[in-house]
């Protein structure tokens, strides 16, 4: 889709001039309701309550893909839920496996387009990376995600619907998907309804269970939204994609930055950690070069010192679509034991996928340029 950008003085608020362009007729997936929200759509339809119960034990155990399978529901309820929902918004395009176990998805929606998750090995259990956007608007320039921008936000069902596909993948092996994060394409907070959403379903005890302190969310730093989730005051870990120690590189890094600026993201930070009681994760990736001198380390602990935190350090993929290189290895350790010495909580990220698509959006890149074009 053509646009034109006016001068942005806030991601929420940029005004954008588009070509005229039908909106896509997307049909509600069944995986957006909660089990009270599915009651009410049945009582309000004229049936019974306890259908609702039925129905999530078609989709969170069963796990079937059409509401014809659902043989103990009356054929009339069927073909009402048929006529106002989807089961099945996601269909397989590829399906990529790492020697490391990690899996990759290629999924393309209702209306075409294409969206990726990915399933993580670790040793305390299966993670799944959600996505929240088709595109995103946000223009980090080191990430494969943002080419093309913003096609759409996906439906709080789509998202849902990525981890019942690699739950349905991990039933062949009898494994469960235990942990959620919410870093795949797109910014989470720029589909903030849809997010939330999502994390009560998946979180519902009738649904997938999955804890929430076995959920993350990642933002790149939408300051207005950070606040509203604060408020929320829910049990999920919080990440925040940091990726540079002040204002000037990390406003070459990240353009959000240049709208929402570095100590105004900062104190909405401690609101969050002073709200919740709960630490925040900050995500810095490491690119060659650019923001992984030891100095730079120096400035990333004096930013941080009073802050309640954990750094992730994350040695980057390289993109074929943008110039940024890896870090060696021996000054990435050099990085970490600065940190570490101003006592600042800090790890290196296990790869995972290196042998196959790894980065984000990158598989979705490669395979449909169309959409990133």
């Amino acid at each position: 889709m053509e646009e034109t950008k006016v001068e942005q003085t806030n991601v929420e608020e940029t005004k954008v001039v588009r070509k005229k362009k039908e909106k896509p007729n997307l049909k509600e997936s069944i995986y957006s309701l909660l089990p009270e929200e599915l009651e009410q759509w049945l009582t309000e339809r004229g049936h019974k309550a306890f259908r609702a119960n039925q129905l999530y034990d078609w989709l969170y155990v069963k796990r079937v893909d059409s509401f014809d399978e659902m043989s103990n529901l009356p054929a009339t309820l069927r073909e009402e839920l048929k006529a106002s929902f989807l089961v099945k918004t996601l269909e397989t395009i590829i399906q990529q496996t790492s020697a490391d176990g990690t899996i990759k998805f290629l999924f393309q929606l209702q209306d075409g387009y294409s969206i990726e998750t990915v399933l993580m090995r670790h040793e305390y259990g299966n993670s799944v990376c959600v996505t929240t956007q088709v595109g995103c608007r946000i223009g980090c320039s080191f990430c494969a995600s943002t080419l093309g921008g913003l096609k759409r936000n996906l439906l709080g069902g789509e998202i849902v619907e990525q981890v019942v596909r690699v739950q349905k993948a991990l039933d062949e092996t009898s494994e469960r998907a235990s942990h959620v994060v919410i870093m795949g394409i797109g910014e989470p907070l720029d589909n903030y309804d849809a997010m939330m959403s999502f994390l009560k379903v998946i979180n519902h005890k009738k649904g997938l269970n999955i804890g929430a302190r076995h959920i993350t969310v990642s933002t790149s730093g939408i300051i207005p939204k950070i606040y509203q989730f604060a408020d929320e005051q829910l049990q999920i870990n919080f990440a925040l994609s940091l990726h540079a120690p002040n204002s000037e590189l990390r406003s070459r890094l990240m353009p959000i930055n240049k709208a929402y600026k570095l100590p105004d993201l900062m104190e909405a930070i401690r609101y969050y950690t002073d709200k919740t009681g709960r630490r925040v994760s900050f995500e810095y990736g490491l690119f060659g070069g650019v923001n992984d001198q030891v100095e730079h380390a120096e400035e990333l602990a004096k930013l941080i010192k009073d802050v309640k935190c954990h750094v992730n350090l994350i040695p980057v993929n390289y993109v074929p679509e943008r110039d940024y290189v890896r870090t060696p290895r021996n000054q990435i350790f050099a990085f970490e034991k600065t940190l570490k010495k101003h006592g600042v909580n800090a790890t290196i990220r296990r790869e995972h996928g290196s042998d196959i698509d790894a980065a984000c959006g990158q598989l979705r890149a490669k395979e449909r340029k169309q959409e990133t074009e």
